[in-house]
């Protein structure tokens, strides 16, 4: 996930993403927990979360422009940058917990991903997390994709959004015990008049990434009006989002 982002944007027009961060907090069991690490933590909105149950929180997050963000708004918190796919603590923590993230791993370097989970956890630790799940988005990368090949160009979805059962039996795989899993969709209104604009040009990089601008820009405006009987309801535009909310045990 090499992706540069503009973090000042994401915070601004894109809170909605640790927003909904909050109703999977809920199902940390805090308990008996002391210690958590938020992985994918970004501008570090939901370690600041974390910190206010109770918990000794470490954010960890590859992207530099991310965490100067969540530096700078809770200094007291531990913020390490690091790739979740080979993340590692000097010493295991109670939660793990990771919003809006995991979808952004390869499918093949999933496991690689669960193991560092597993190997960072304490017995009895929990995972708890929310990522795009089977059919995410569906609607705007269908159009995408569309767009693309009516210019000769192959696109591809950048991201992993598997099933319930898909997806639990990865985590089972790495030695962890499913205790919760939820599908569903989320239709999430995005802000202002290029609302659709904006989301692509903000979660939509790779499949750009040999397209010059000018094909760029026709692409996503075309796309955004393919779009809008679909998504554009009542002066407001919607990303057609489905969510994979899981919490795991290890035993």
């Amino acid at each position: 996930m090499n992706i540069i982002w503009n973090a000042d944007k994401y915070a601004k027009d894109f809170s909605f993403v640790h927003q909904y961060g909050n109703g999977v907090l809920e199902l940390i069991d805090t308990d008996n927990a002391k210690t958590a690490i938020d992985l994918g933590c970004g501008n570090g909105v939901l370690s600041g979360k974390l910190r206010d149950m109770g918990l000794d929180v470490i954010g960890i997050d590859s992207s530099p422009e991310q965490l100067a963000i969540a530096r700078r708004d809770f200094p007291d918190i531990n913020f390490i940058e690091a790739d979740a796919i080979s993340f590692e603590v000097n010493k295991p923590v109670d939660v793990i917990f990771s919003n809006a993230v995991f979808h952004w791993i390869d499918k093949d370097k999933q496991s690689n991903m669960l193991h560092s989970i597993h190997a960072s956890l304490v017995k009895g630790g929990q995972l708890v997390f929310e990522m795009g799940g089977y059919g995410n988005n569906m609607l705007i990368h269908r159009e995408l994709s569309k767009a693309f090949n009516r210019r000769g160009l192959k696109y591809r979805i950048p991201f992993y959004f598997p099933t319930i059962g898909e997806y639990a039996a990865m985590i089972e795989k790495e030695g962890m015990l499913v205790t919760y899993a939820i599908l569903f969709d989320r239709p999430t209104a995005l802000n202002g008049d290029e609302g659709m604009n904006d989301w692509i040009r903000m979660f939509i990089r790779t499949p750009f990434k040999d397209v010059d601008k000018e094909t760029e820009n026709e692409i996503i405006n075309e796309t955004a009006e393919n779009l809008r009987n679909d998504l554009f309801k009542n002066g407001t535009w919607y990303s057609d989002y489905v969510r994979l909310r899981m919490k795991a045990i290890k035993p």
